[in-house]
């Protein structure tokens, strides 16, 4: 850790610990989960679309990739993550003798229950020669029926390197697994999945708000769907979209992913205005505001939930020991390969 107690995780574009807990200055729940923080000897980890109350907190906000390397590193004795539950489960595939709480129990993901493990158990069955490629967002028990994890972040780099003589099998995300055979030229087999807040997104809307506002770089995140990529500037994971707007000289930026994101960027480029892509046409309908996108998952993490999982450590990420093991090996690929 430096002085200004920044950490440059490798293979991350820009990942970023915060300075320990300016928030708990100003804000009496703040100080309260510091002070469990120092009590438990805990870190506090953040996904880009939380609120912002929690990304204040938070020792490291990052996307999946970033997350997924802290939680490998970390000397903390618990875990709070503050996401969703395939990510903390994929904190405890790395630290199976460390505590892992999720503030919400409920906090799931709509595109890891698009992938349940006996169906891919049953389409793996189909073809002896698949290698399976799977995206973060998925269950432990999916993760341990597959060769290699993937981020968006690296989903391109990972998919380059698979073995030329065998037939990728790319689950469950078929946007980004269709976005990644649009870069690399490899073909594979997609699971039919998708993240419904991504696929909100329209192209019809996007071009009005391109008209709207037309010195604006359009930033999308891979899970969108193809139309939607189509009137991209750029198209890369919540990490890259950061270091996208940090580096790009324009002024203002449409910005079509979960909105959490632009609580994060408004705070590292405070001089640049960012637009939250709307998921319904504002134009048809301009008596409602905008109703950017929510990840509905994400946002039923609360601070007061992160103060009370640290008081209870409760509720507890568990996993059995064969998922364990066998999930932590594709996990254990995929940060090898990030990092070459």
């Amino acid at each position: 850790m430096s002085d200004d107690n920044t950490i440059m995780l490798p293979g991350a574009d820009h990942a970023v610990v915060r300075p320990p807990m300016l928030a708990e200055r100003f804000d009496p729940l703040a100080r309260e989960i510091y002070a469990l923080k120092k009590q438990l000897n805990a870190v506090i980890l953040a996904h880009n679309y939380q609120v912002g109350e929690i990304q204040d907190v938070a020792d490291y906000v990052g996307d999946s990739l970033g997350l997924a390397q802290q939680a490998a590193k970390t000397s903390a004795d618990v875990i709070v993550f503050c996401g969703v539950h395939f990510m903390a489960e994929t904190a405890k595939i790395l630290n199976p003798n460390k505590i892992v709480v999720l503030p919400d129990k409920d906090a799931g993901c709509s595109l890891e229950e698009s992938c349940p493990a006996d169906k891919l158990a049953a389409l793996q069955a189909t073809n002896p020669n698949f290698w399976t490629i799977a995206y973060i967002n998925c269950s432990a028990a999916v993760k341990a029926l597959c060769d290699v994890i993937v981020t968006s972040g690296n989903a391109e780099k990972i998919v380059r390197a698979a073995p030329a003589d065998k037939d990728l099998l790319f689950v469950p995300d078929e946007n980004l697994g269709q976005w990644v055979m649009e870069q690399t030229g490899r073909p594979m087999t997609l699971w039919k999945g998708n993240c419904y807040a991504h696929v909100e997104f329209q192209s019809a809307t996007l071009l009005r708000i391109k008209a709207q506002f037309p010195a604006a770089k359009v930033v999308v995140h891979p899970e969108a769907l193809r139309e939607v990529r189509e009137l991209a500037d750029a198209v890369c994971s919540t990490e890259k979209m950061i270091t996208y707007c940090r580096d790009n000289p324009a002024k203002q930026f449409v910005i079509v992913t979960e909105s959490g994101i632009i609580h994060r960027m408004e705070k590292e480029c405070p001089e640049k205005e960012f637009i939250c892509a709307p998921t319904f046409d504002v134009m048809k309908m301009p008596g409602d505001k905008c109703r950017c996108s929510e990840c509905k998952f994400m946002k039923l993490n609360t601070l007061e939930k992160v103060r009370d999982c640290m008081k209870s450590l409760a509720p507890r990420v568990e996993l059995p020991e064969h998922i364990l093991k066998r999930a932590r090996l594709p996990i254990e690929r995929m940060l090898e390969i990030s990092v070459r």
